[in-house]
């Protein structure tokens, strides 16, 4: 399995897919699977069950989760490709943008 280069909490870009375009934060990842939740992104309809949170029950919009490879990291509303690079300063592995060089948070 290959270390992934998107994280929790990122900003990310649809690239392909019936969701293509739409923009949202990664709610969570699933690294076994390389899926990951975005929010407001690939919005699914699930029965659910009368329950004490849900007294009702009926059918609850969610996000579904989409493919890690059909996701880009966004900087400043444009998509990057991400590298990992040993910072001088701090001796950690740290990301970076492929294109400008500079290190992303």
């Amino acid at each position: 399995m290959s270390k992934l280069k998107l994280k929790k909490g990122d900003t990310v870009r649809v690239i392909s897919g019936e969701a293509r375009g739409k923009e949202g934060k990664i709610v969570s990842i699933d690294t076994k699977n390389m899926r990951a939740v975005v929010e407001g992104v690939n919005m699914i309809s699930k029965h659910a069950k009368p329950s004490a949170k849900n007294p009702n029950g009926g059918i609850v919009k969610q996000e579904g989760s989409i493919h890690l490879s059909n996701l880009m990291f966004l900087v400043g509303g444009k998509t990057v490709r991400l590298g990992k690079k040993l910072d001088d300063k701090t001796k950690k592995l740290v990301r970076i943008s492929k294109k400008t060089k500079e290190v992303v948070k």
